[in-house]
């Protein structure tokens, strides 16, 4: 909504807070202000349903962008099939990370707002966790690993974050993060075994088949801890039952892959792949959302990621993370699986250390 008013009525929109300028006319006495209204949610202790998914997308809706879904001709022929890119890479902090950042955040009661929220991480989880607290007003408290890339450190201070350095093991991660609890009485955000997390990271998938023209043949995200491939698999689920849903997954990390196949969870041995953002193992929420709804998971080489990640900056000319260029991996290394479907998929992020290219 946009109203034009004196500065008069601005400074008084500005102290009870949910206004801003949206424009100023140069030479005028008047304003254009943006009404930023923000739903409050409760905390979610079951897995989200349709409803909840949808009211957090409308709640959260001024903390992060609607990103766009690109197409790219010369892929399709590559991989034979027809490909449909989110671009979540374009999103706040360059990453998904954001969605469920703030979808956990804004569920917060005002006391818990008051004593700020806290999380481990060492890329994007802690810029949304600190983005999230910032446009909320609230403190935010980070533990990073002191071996987590400086771009990284320098951004999530630069949204107002107190960062609390650790030695690079989770242990220590966990130990410090219990400290800096116990002495702010901050909640602590988990990066994907939340359910309230695992809303936020829906929204992009139920952005994605809203855009999409048609419905899609299969929907693919890649698969970490699980947050984004769970909201995607409940989304798509919820709206179109009939749809594949296949995650992807690192060969050297396939904890997620070797869990369905079990039915119990599995972890990794290993953290030994270019695809930083995918080393966790899955949580105990996400997995039992993963095993009863996905199809597959399919694994690719270090070798087929880096190929999956210059192709597209190549050809799209959009900067994507390692992580990110696995599902197109997949599609790449399994073209008579995908041969003349149309698939949905999700690119998780951007953030990349340009120094370290694998190309």
């Amino acid at each position: 909504m946009f109203l034009f008013i004196s500065q008069e009525v601005l400074r008084w929109l500005a102290g009870i807070g949910g206004w801003s300028v949206y424009r100023h006319f140069p030479g005028s006495y008047y304003f254009c202000v943006k009404h930023n209204y923000m739903l409050q949610l409760s905390a979610l202790d079951n897995i989200p349903t349709l409803k909840e998914i949808q009211q957090t997308h409308e709640a959260i809706e001024s903390l992060i962008h609607r990103t766009p879904v690109l197409t790219c001709a010369s892929i399709d022929a590559v991989a034979g099939a027809r490909l449909f890119f989110k671009c979540e890479n374009f999103q706040k902090v360059g990453a998904f990370k954001m969605r469920g950042g703030a979808s956990a955040a804004i569920r917060l009661t005002p006391a818990e707002k008051e004593r700020g929220i806290a999380t481990h991480s060492s890329g994007n989880h802690a810029q949304a966790v600190a983005r999230a607290a910032r446009e909320l007003g609230i403190p935010a408290y980070i533990v990073m690993p002191e071996n987590a890339p400086s771009i990284k450190k320098a951004a999530t201070k630069g949204y107002g974050a107190e960062v609390i350095a650790c030695a690079p093991t989770l242990e220590a991660r966990e130990t410090t993060l219990k400290e800096v609890v116990d002495r702010t009485g901050a909640t602590f955000i988990h990066p994907y075994n939340d359910y309230n997390v695992i809303a936020g990271q829906a929204t992009a998938s139920l952005e994605l088949l809203t855009d999409m023209p048609g419905v899609p043949d299969i929907m693919m995200a890649p698969v970490g801890g699980g947050g984004l491939m769970s909201g995607t698999a409940l989304t798509t689920r919820y709206l179109h039952p009939s749809v594949k849903l296949i995650g992807a997954e690192p060969k050297a990390v396939d904890d997620a892959c070797r869990s369905l196949k079990a039915g119990t969870l599995q972890v990794n041995t290993s953290i030994d792949t270019i695809a930083d953002g995918l080393r966790t193992n899955l949580g105990e929420k996400t997995f039992a959302i993963l095993h009863q709804h996905l199809d597959d998971i399919l694994t690719v080489t270090e070798e087929q990621i880096v190929e999956a990640m210059r192709l597209t900056w190549e050809r799209m000319k959009i900067i994507i993370e390692p992580s990110c260029a696995v599902p197109l991996a997949a599609v790449l290394a399994n073209p008579s699986f995908f041969a003349g479907r149309q698939v949905g998929i999700i690119l998780t992020g951007g953030n990349v250390d340009l120094g370290k290219l694998p190309f």
